[in-house]
């Protein structure tokens, strides 16, 4: 089991993360209605109700969910679904827990079903209900917990149960950031690492961020790294990455390849044998963004490449160079 009270930054990543919802760009819609929440719930001196966000690996629902704990002013408790090994482990966060802390559960669909059951009476009634002894003397036993708002997150809504996600009061799915909100998650990444990165070339970084800003921050960082101690433009930077100029990598052309060469549906299992990628990486990772610039289609009989993503291989654009 691993809980980590997340107030206190621990590394590089934690540095870039905005703090509060001003900070916090784009998702414009999804910050408007946590002000109106956020804003209700310390009026009334009462708990924010439990919070699922849900959406594409990197755009920032670890991020929101800390901004949320610093805009309640309560302390932030983080772990994960897979790090829960147990029930008594859940049981254990959860009545440690202080009156309006935010708990906070990464890949919330990886809990095991008997914490999914421990997670139903304590989000509805604070309160944790416990099995003592075996057999015809078993017994039941309730214990109150304090107030706490849960904030799950996943990239995966699909594989929660539904008695799990009716519990949610607000649900938000969040979505892929544009050139220009990245271009500003960019410049402040780069102020505060300290990067001397030019204008025109954090526009090339945003172009190849996939609409998410942890990749706009990795990409940054290779850059300033390459820029730092080579003599060479940024575009030299961007082929070593094998980055190409819409964003695509080599594991995203090589997929795009192996659809374009079977010109029929090719289900994700064959997909995924085909281009030595596991099926995990290609649904959570290189398929959100394939299908936002419209390369790909998923249909009942597996993916398709697209009339676009033809064109773009016959204009070259899936050439990469070393």
């Amino acid at each position: 089991m691993r809980i980590h009270d997340a107030s206190v930054p621990d590394d590089n990543e934690q540095t870039l993360r905005p703090a509060t919802l001003g900070e916090y760009v784009g998702q414009d819609k999804i910050k408007q209605g946590l002000e109106i929440y956020i804003k209700a719930a310390k009026g009334r001196g009462d708990t924010l109700d439990h919070i699922l966000l849900y959406g594409p690996p990197g755009l920032g629902k670890t991020t929101l969910a800390g901004i949320i704990a610093n805009e309640l002013d309560v302390a932030f408790r983080q772990t994960s679904g897979p790090a829960i090994e147990s029930a008594a482990d859940l049981a254990a966060i959860l009545t440690n827990l202080a009156a309006g802390d935010v708990l906070f559960i990464d890949e919330i669909h990886r809990l095991s079903r008997p914490c999914e059951e421990i997670l139903y009476s304590a989000m509805e009634d604070f309160a944790l209900d416990m099995v003592l002894g075996k057999g015809p003397s078993a017994r039941t036993m309730r214990l109150k917990l304090e107030p706490f708002t849960l904030i799950g997150a996943t990239t995966q809504a699909g594989k929660i149960s539904g008695p799990l996600r009716d519990r949610f009061g607000i649900v938000n799915r969040l979505e892929m950031y544009s050139n220009k909100e990245l271009e500003q998650i960019l410049n402040r990444s780069a102020k505060i690492l300290d990067a001397q990165i030019k204008s025109a070339d954090i526009t090339e970084i945003a172009k190849r961020s996939r609409g998410t800003p942890r990749v706009a921050n990795r990409i940054l960082k290779r850059v300033r790294d390459f820029l730092q101690t080579k003599s060479g433009t940024v575009h030299a930077c961007f082929s070593l990455l094998g980055i190409n100029e819409i964003g695509l990598d080599r594991n995203d052309i090589t997929i795009l390849k192996a659809l374009l060469e079977k010109g029929a549906p090719v289900g994700i299992e064959t997909l995924a044998a085909a281009c030595n990628e596991d099926i995990v990486t290609i649904e959570d990772i290189v398929e959100p963004y394939l299908l936002q610039l419209g390369l790909i289609e998923k249909t009942t009989r597996g993916r398709v490449s697209t009339q676009k993503a033809r064109k773009l291989d016959e204009s070259g654009m899936f050439r990469l160079t070393n």
